[in-house]
C-alpha cells in the first residue's frame, strides 16, 4: 500500500483509496489470517471507475411565455453510465401536467397559471446526482397572492406589510381586507373592510381600531384582468391605552383615503349608444389626472376600453356595441401616482335592440330619418338638373332649325 499515495487499511480491514483514478482499477481479494495461519482469501471483486453526471445543457434562469401556449425548457447531462433526467416543480407535490420528452426536456403545453414557479432539474446516475434549476414567469394571467405578510399591533392600529406575488405581466395594485373576530355576531356574518394601497406602497396603517379586539387581516392583489387570491389571513389584537395614564380624548377620524373611487356611474341608451355619466370623486389628495373606463362582456376578464378620459370630464359616449350581449362598464379614476378603487358597475343588455353603430360610420354623425331625407333631396336635385339639360338642348335646336329655313326662303318682292 505503500506504493499508493492516499490508500490506507482500517483496523477492520476495509482498504481506503483516497483518490480514484486509474490506479484502482482491477481485481481485489482479501486474505484474513492469524497466528494460526488462513483459511483462504475472499472471492475476487473488481473495482470500476464511473464519471459522475454533468450537465451538457443547462436550463436558463428564466423564461417567460403567455398562458395557453407551449414552454419547452431542455435539460440533458452526461456522464457513465448516461444519467436519468427528472423535473419537479419545488413547493410542489406534482408537476401540474408537465410532460418530459425524450431529450430530458421539460414541455408545458398548455401553459397554465399554476405553473408558474421555480422548477429543478436533476441528472442521476449510480454515481451521484446534480441539480439545475430555473424559474417560469407566466404573462398574462391574474396577480398571485402575496407572501409574507406580517401585522405589528400597534396603539388603536396596527401595521400591515408584506412582499408582492408575480403580477401577471400587469400593473397591480393592492387592497388590505380586516374585519373583527366578534364572540356573538349580531349577524350570521360579519362584514369585511377594505382600504386601498398608494401605488408602490408594500404595507399599510390601519387606524381606529378598537383595543384589546381580535382582528383579521389579508392582502389582495389586482390587475386588469382580474382579482388574485386572498392572502394568509393574520389575527391580531391592537394595543389599548397604559390603564396607568388617562388616555386623551382622541377627536373622530377616518382612515385617511388618498383617492376615492367615480360616484353615482350610470348609464343610458341613446341612438348613437350607450352614454355614461358620473359624479367626480369626493377625496382627492391631489389634483385628478383623469379617468379608465373598463368593460367586460358576457361575464368574461375586465378590459381596458379608454385609459385617457380627461378629469374635466363627467360622461363618455360608448358607440359600436353587439347585438344580443351583456356588457358591464366600471370606472377607476388616476391623481398624481394614485389609483383609486373601480366605482360602482353598471349593466346594459342588447338583448332584442339594434346594433349600436361604430365610431367610423356616417349613421353615428346623423340619425337615419335625417340620413334618409338628405339622400332623397340629393337624388331630387340630380334628376332636376338634368331634366333641364335636356330640355335646353332641346330648344337652341328648334332656335336652329328656324333660322336655318328663313335664310333658305326667297325674300318677296311687293310692286307698286
Amino acid at each position: 500500500l505503500s506504493q499508493f499515495p492516499g490508500w490506507s487499511m482500517r483496523a477492520d480491514g476495509s482498504l481506503v483509496i483516497a483518490t480514484g483514478n486509474d490506479d484502482a482499477l482491477g481485481v481485489y481479494a482479501c486474505t484474513p489470517y492469524n497466528s494460526y495461519g488462513t483459511a483462504g482469501e475472499s472471492q475476487p471483486t473488481r473495482v470500476l471507475l464511473k464519471d459522475p453526471p454533468g450537465f451538457t445543457v443547462r436550463p436558463k434562469d428564466e423564461y417567460f411565455q403567455e398562458v395557453g401556449r407551449e414552454l419547452v425548457i431542455p435539460c440533458t447531462g452526461h456522464g457513465d453510465p448516461p444519467p436519468t433526467i427528472t423535473w419537479r416543480k419545488v413547493d410542489s407535490m406534482n408537476r401540474g401536467g408537465a410532460q418530459v420528452d425524450g431529450n430530458g426536456s421539460l414541455v408545458l403545453h398548455p401553459l397554465t397559471k399554476e405553473q408558474h414557479g421555480l422548477w429543478q432539474c436533476t441528472a442521476t446516475n449510480q454515481v451521484a446526482s446534480v441539480s439545475a434549476s430555473t424559474t417560469v414567469h407566466v404573462l398574462g394571467t391574474s396577480p398571485h397572492a402575496v407572501t409574507n405578510v406580517s401585522v405589528l399591533p400597534l396603539v388603536l392600529a396596527a401595521n400591515i406589510s408584506w412582499e408582492p406575488g408575480f403580477d401577471g405581466g400587469y400593473f397591480q395594485r393592492f387592497s388590505v381586507w380586516y374585519s373583527p373576530l366578534v364572540k356573538h355576531p349580531p349577524r350570521a356574518h360579519h362584514d369585511w373592510v377594505s382600504l386601498s394601497v398608494p401605488v408602490g406602497a408594500q404595507h399599510l396603517l390601519v387606524e381606529n381600531l378598537q383595543p384589546d379586539t381580535s382582528y383579521q387581516f389579508s392582502v389582495l392583489a389586482q390587475n386588469k384582468l382580474g382579482s388574485g387570491p386572498f392572502s394568509q389571513i393574520i389575527t391580531s389584537v391592537p394595543r389599548g391605552f397604559p390603564v396607568t395614564t388617562v388616555p386623551p380624548e382622541l377627536p373622530a377620524m377616518t382612515v385617511h383615503v388618498f383617492l376615492s373611487p367615480p360616484q353615482a356611474l350610470t348609464a343610458n341608451e341613446t341612438v348613437r349608444g350607450v352614454l355614461l355619466r358620473w359624479q367626480p370623486p369626493t377625496q382627492v389628495s391631489v389634483a385628478l389626472s383623469g379617468y379608465t373606463l373598463e368593460l367586460r362582456q358576457d361575464k368574461g376578464s375586465w378590459e381596458v376600453l379608454d385609459h385617457s378620459i380627461p378629469s374635466t370630464k363627467t360622461q363618455v359616449l360608448v358607440p359600436g356595441l353587439i347585438k344580443d350581449a351583456f356588457y358591464e362598464f366600471r370606472l377607476v379614476a388616476f391623481a398624481g401616482s394614485y389609483i383609486s378603487d373601480p366605482s360602482n358597475t353598471v349593466n346594459v343588455s342588447t338583448a332584442g335592440m339594434e346594433v349600436y353603430p361604430s365610431r367610423t360610420q356616417l349613421p353615428e354623425l346623423l340619425p337615419q330619418p335625417v340620413l334618409a331625407g338628405v339622400i332623397g333631396g340629393i337624388c331630387f336635385l340630380s334628376v332636376a338638373v338634368i331634366l333641364s339639360t335636356v330640355a335646353t338642348c332641346i330648344m337652341n335646336r328648334r332656335r336652329a332649325a328656324r333660322i336655318q329655313k328663313r335664310r333658305q326662303d326667297p325674300p318677296l318682292v311687293f310692286s307698286p
